[in-house]
């Protein structure tokens, strides 16, 4: 009886949702609010998917999207904001016959409260999917407005999380007022190896908050890629599986304690499966990863 009120006491003392029978399979994250067990790298769309009605690089993205289902799926994250990015995900979907393991994340991105609910519907629509795991008010745009109609949705039953976006480190103060105001079950935010800001408020307070973390800009759109192109590993990479600059970048991200996901956007096959491989084996520890952020500003 005594170790099982003491069991109670310390579940009661985790942040919502954290007291979990079981640890997430390898290469996963729960999202704290629910247990919703998704994989640790998805998949972004802003510019690579925003290719028209190109055949052959439509064509490059059903191919991209075939790789990522092949190699679990997971968050395929998505806005109005993206251009011709929303079809090309639901031209890629129904090319593929709907694979299972998709968590569809998209955003509302509007100044007009009242055109929310529609501007989500042709999001549905372009996506041709029955309905969303998360939503996002993107970039914190009229988020008052939004929030009450997106909370409204998960209470009914018609979406699984509700979230708040930010790409923008001058947004970081409000930001951090919106999610110690309101119960959210994600916040998406810019973090790398470079970009660190959130590691000082906007991490710890997810935590404490018990929301998942969404990592856009892992890469900077691949600038850190293409400006560390040569350059040797950190110390540390090998033991830990990292092959590349690519899984360093990510392994430094996802090494974090409050980050649950991270979306790199990409139209190449290879990049995707090396990307997914970054969520696999050894994490850095606190020390590794101080000494790779060092080892970056050198370089």
């Amino acid at each position: 009886m005594l170790a099982g009120a003491a069991a109670l006491a310390a579940a009661a003392a985790l942040p919502r949702g954290a007291a979990r029978s079981a640890a997430p399979t390898p290469g996963t994250r729960r999202i704290p609010s629910t247990g919703a067990e998704i994989p640790a790298v998805g998949l972004g769309t802003w510019i690579t998917f925003n290719v028209g009605s190109d055949p052959a690089l439509r064509a490059e993205c059903v191919a991209v999207m075939e790789a990522f289902f092949a190699a679990g799926g997971g968050v395929i994250d998505s806005s109005p904001m993206y251009g011709s990015a929303q079809p090309v995900v639901g031209h890629g979907l129904q090319a593929l016959g709907h694979p299972e393991g998709l968590y569809a994340a998209d955003k509302i991105w509007t100044s007009s409260g009242e055109e929310g609910p529609s501007q989500i519907a042709r999001s549905r629509d372009h996506w041709t999917v029955p309905r969303f795991d998360l939503l996002q008010v993107h970039n914190l745009r009229a988020w008052e407005a939004h929030l009450p109609t997106l909370q409204q949705m998960k209470a009914d039953g018609r979406l699984r999380h509700v979230g708040i976006t930010t790409s923008h480190g001058r947004r970081h103060d409000e930001f951090e007022q919106v999610m110690r105001s309101h119960d959210l079950d994600c916040v998406q935010l810019t973090y790398n190896i470079v970009d660190r800001e959130a590691e000082a408020r906007l991490l710890p307070l997810a935590q404490d908050r018990g929301m998942a973390v969404i990592v856009n800009r892992p890469f900077r759109q691949g600038a850190l890629i293409r400006q560390l192109a040569g350059a040797p590993l950190p110390p540390g990479a090998a033991e830990v599986g990292a092959a590349s600059w690519a899984q360093v970048l990510l392994k430094y991200i996802l090494s974090h304690p409050a980050v649950t996901v991270a979306i790199p956007a990409t139209r190449v096959v290879g990049h995707v499966q090396e990307n997914k491989q970054a969520a696999l084996g050894a994490m850095p520890d606190p020390a590794m990863r101080a000494r790779w952020a060092a080892h970056v500003a050198e370089l």
